[in-house]
């Protein structure tokens, strides 16, 4: 029997813009089981990012809740998110976001560097990481010597090396070409099926979210 990971209820976001009143999200409920691999689409401005900003504790709602493993993110403060996301939250990113002058091997260790792991039990990690990935040979690598999908699947090790409660993607492919697109879209379900990774992943592709077990789709702030 399946068992909810995520509870969002009644999440409305508004920004402002001088006087203008922006309804980004209206009102959202959505549950996300233990092990589901997700995709968000819609067209630009529907929220989708905002979403995921929200689940993986970036940002703060304006109204309702999120329940994420049994603890309520919502209310927390910016300190608290901080932590809070350090331990649960693997991010994967369009554009990578690897910091050019560190290797593969450090920019994955990053996220380690706020734990209480000795130097030994970090490269550990990191070298499991890298080989799940396929690329513990290329750990030594800087960025600009690595493919773009390379670079994906760096962001990707750096994503898991913690071990994160669910992981969220946005947009992991759309810089991409369609052979190193299919690859990480190959990974993503391997994370999801051989290792239980929860996943919630924003496209606009309808062949990445073709991957996901379950696809819902945002419009003007509300699901349609």
């Amino acid at each position: 029997m399946s068992e909810s990971l995520v509870v969002i209820e009644n999440l409305t976001k508004t920004f402002y813009r001088d006087t203008i009143e922006i309804k980004v999200l209206q009102g959202v409920d959505m549950v996300i089981e233990k092990g589901e691999f997700l995709a968000l689409m819609g067209p630009s401005g529907s929220g989708k990012t905002t979403l995921l900003n929200l689940l993986a504790g970036l940002d703060s709602p304006t109204r309702g809740r999120i329940v994420v493993d049994g603890t309520e993110i919502t209310g927390m403060s910016e300190a608290q998110l901080a932590g809070w996301r350090s331990r649960h939250v693997g991010f994967v990113f369009q554009l990578y976001n690897l910091i050019p002058v560190l290797t593969a091997f450090e920019n994955v260790e990053l996220p380690l560097l706020l734990t209480s792991l000795s130097r030994t039990e970090r490269r550990e990690h990191v070298e499991t990481a890298l080989r799940v990935v396929g690329l513990e040979e290329r750990m030594d690598h800087y960025p600009r010597h690595l493919s773009g999908g390379q670079e994906q699947r760096v962001g990707i090790a750096r994503a898991i090396v913690t071990d994160p409660t669910f992981i969220v993607a946005d947009e992991p492919t759309g810089d991409l070409d369609a052979v190193a697109a299919e690859e990480i879209l190959q990974l993503m379900g391997t994370l999801n099926k051989d290792f239980g990774k929860t996943i919630v992943m924003v496209t606009h592709d309808p062949k990445a979210a073709s991957r996901a077990h379950l696809t819902r789709h945002l419009d003007k702030g509300v699901f349609s």
